[in-house]
């Protein structure tokens, strides 16, 4: 899915642009705009979004639906089809800047989540994933895991599925990992309410 991401004053969204700290290691915009047009239900859709520290996450506060042709009516029929947490989904990881190296560093490299894992098709490079696994620093497992845990549930996807996936664990030690996260006080400002229906 094509979505077009941008700031509430309506410039393209960018890692400059995520300015407000949430848990440790990540920066998330405050809001954005999303767009996104379905040539096959033909309907354009744009929904408002802004971080709300109580949620824990990315809420929809608008959603506005615009046909794309004569032949379409916006009704509740065509409503239907309309993916409002695919496009959040989609959306979200533009959002979320993070940097791998030191964030006191005035070299530091920042990156959206989407630009780190279109990069390399992950949220993180491989060899992290790697190194963190077999080698058990807590200290990097722990900034892994806030940026894992981070871009997931903001995102509105399931968590645990993403350290899973990109560290190759199975879901016990998933769990484990982002008790211990958690616990220390890594996860601050992020929520995931298992069960959340993810095609919206």
């Amino acid at each position: 899915m094509k979505v077009d991401v941008r700031t509430t004053d309506g410039e393209p969204m960018s890692w400059q642009h995520a300015t407000l700290p949430v848990g440790s290691a990540l920066r998330i915009a405050p809001a954005f705009v999303a767009r996104t047009e379905d040539p096959e239900s033909g309907l354009e859709t744009t929904l408002h979004a802004r971080y709300e520290a109580s949620f824990g996450r990315y809420v929809n506060g608008e959603v506005a639906n615009r046909a794309l042709r004569p032949d379409i009516e916006v009704n509740n029929r065509t409503l239907r089809e309309v993916p409002i947490q695919g496009v959040m989904q989609a959306a979200a990881p533009r959002c979320i800047a993070l940097t791998l190296d030191s964030e006191t560093d005035p070299a530091a490299t920042w990156l959206t989540a989407a630009d780190l894992a279109k990069a390399k098709g992950r949220i993180i490079p491989q060899w992290l994933a790697k190194d963190v696994v077999q080698r058990g620093n807590k200290q990097e497992r722990m900034d892994v895991i806030e940026i894992l845990y981070g871009t997931a549930a903001l995102a509105g996807l399931p968590p645990v599925k993403a350290v899973q996936e990109e560290l190759g664990v199975p879901h016990r030690t998933a769990s484990d990992w982002i008790k211990k996260a958690r616990a220390a006080g890594r996860l601050e400002g992020m929520t995931y309410i298992v069960g959340r229906q993810a095609n919206g």
